[in-house]
């Protein structure tokens, strides 16, 4: 995917300010952040979830805004902040739910097979006919996730998913991402606030300041003292742990 010049306003004021960047196909690219830096606009347009005032976005070299909504369905899965679902559902129903792109409401053998493996490959088997609302907040995103692997896109795009977890869950969600990437094949692009995160889980980085890019590369290349304090205005350490980058900030 090809994102040039995307411009996106409110009224009179810029919130996406001509931001250009390519996302690596089968990586785990991280955006992070000051909050109100366009993250989440960012990804919602890129999705198409809402319009953009400017620029273009090329998906597999045809503009986004041509493709037909059920064939980019099976192409781009996305999780918002906001996935409350208000109909009394079980997981399984929720599950479900990603196979509607390819067979609607009327579901095949191969679609039940489908829903049986994203439901295993999160663990879910023994939650699978409890409701949504019963559940977790933990096994909750473990079954939007299961959703989206039955959507079977090649694209998942996840905004905040660590939101509102606590550090046991929010680790996990984070494994989580990495094995959509190294074991199933997914190209994952998430909005995340944990720094950290981000330089543990990642393989690349964009840096939004002020609803433009700042920055965008490896992990090693954003996660450095003078890069972290220019994007987010206070004072940062770095250390490594396995290997990776983490970073103390104070």
């Amino acid at each position: 995917m090809n994102i040039r010049n995307l411009t996106k306003k409110y009224e009179d004021r810029v919130v996406v300010d001509s931001v250009s960047f390519d996302i690596p196909k089968g990586a785990v690219t991280s955006m992070i952040g000051p909050n109100g830096a366009g993250k989440s606009t960012v990804l919602n347009m890129i999705s198409r979830l809402i319009s953009k005032d400017g620029g273009e976005i090329l998906f597999e070299g045809k503009d986004i805004k041509d493709w037909k909504s059920n064939e980019l369905a099976k192409k781009i899965a996305i999780l918002t902040q906001t996935n409350n679902v208000q109909m009394k559902l079980t997981v399984r129903e929720l599950v479900a739910f990603g196979r509607f792109p390819y067979s609607g409401n009327r579901l095949t053998d191969e679609d039940n097979e489908i829903i049986d493996k994203a439901i295993s490959y999160m663990e879910l088997e023994d939650f699978q006919d409890k409701f949504i609302d019963e559940l977790s907040g933990g096994q909750r995103q473990r079954a939007y996730i299961a959703m989206v692997i039955a959507q079977d896109t090649d694209y998942i795009f996840l905004d905040e998913p660590t939101n509102n977890l606590d550090i046991y869950h929010a680790t996990n969600m984070m494994k989580i991402v990495r094995r959509l990437c190294d074991e199933l094949g997914k190209t994952v692009v998430l909005v995340l606030h944990e720094i950290n995160y981000a330089a543990f889980y990642s393989d690349y980085i964009c840096a939004f300041v002020n609803g433009k890019v700042a920055k965008f590369g490896k992990v090693e290349e954003i996660i450095n003292k003078e890069t972290l304090s220019d994007i987010y205005r206070v004072d940062f350490e770095i250390m490594e742990i396995e290997g990776r980058p983490l970073s103390i900030y104070y």
